[in-house]
């Protein structure tokens, strides 16, 4: 019998190496050679897609900063997937950028840089395309850790989270308190952008 026929993710495995967390090291892809030619991207990254199998098992980061222009040049995974469905990639500048700022809620420096996004469904930002700097934002991981209990609860329940817990004269600032899991379910809740929220306080007097 023939040796067994490896999948693409089989194959990013056995070269990258993940360890028992899903972190690999950063593959360039000028590895993608001989046995692993396989893995040469296609069409938009094709297998390495993070609405792919690939990307609902791992959480895939890609860097396109080694060279001149927009294609990958390197890809790791960077732990497993949490929601299985898509990739939590960010683009390195935004990240960068993003890190170089002060938490939103606490004031403090070194922040996550954190999807606004709790539901992590825009199809746009979470299959890494055209992010935006204003998709995210930093949250100290203080508040980002509290921001996933919230986030976590909120899609588990349909219900928002209220921002009169924390004292605020209003709930959200647009929509209503259930939710369907729309695509632009978070917008108006003070987690998504609090300080678009704290805006919107004005309006309420």
């Amino acid at each position: 019998m023939g040796e067994k026929k490896l999948t693409k993710i089989e194959l990013f495995e056995e070269l990258a190496k993940p360890d028992e967390n899903g972190v690999s090291r950063w593959v360039g892809v000028d590895e993608f050679t001989g046995r692993y030619k396989f893995l040469r991207f296609g069409n938009g990254a094709d297998w390495a897609r993070g609405d792919k199998a690939f990307g609902r098992k791992y959480i895939i980061e890609k860097d396109k900063t080694r060279t001149p222009g927009n294609r990958i040049d390197a890809i790791r995974t960077n732990g497993f997937a949490v929601d299985n469905s898509y990739s939590s990639y960010i683009d390195p500048q935004i990240k960068k950028r993003i890190k170089g700022m002060r938490c939103v809620i606490l004031g403090t420096s070194n922040p996550e840089c954190d999807h606004k996004n709790g539901m992590k469904n825009e199809d746009r930002v979470m299959q890494n395309q055209e992010q935006k700097l204003s998709d995210f934002q930093p949250l100290s991981k203080a508040a980002n850790d509290a921001k996933r209990q919230f986030c976590k609860e909120c899609r588990r329940t349909g219900v928002r989270y209220d921002a009169k817990q924390l004292g605020y004269p209003i709930s959200y600032y647009e929509g209503a308190a259930y939710h369907n899991n729309e695509e632009n379910a978070c917008i108006g809740c003070f987690w998504y952008d609090p300080i678009e929220f704290r805006k919107h306080l004005q309006e309420k007097k």
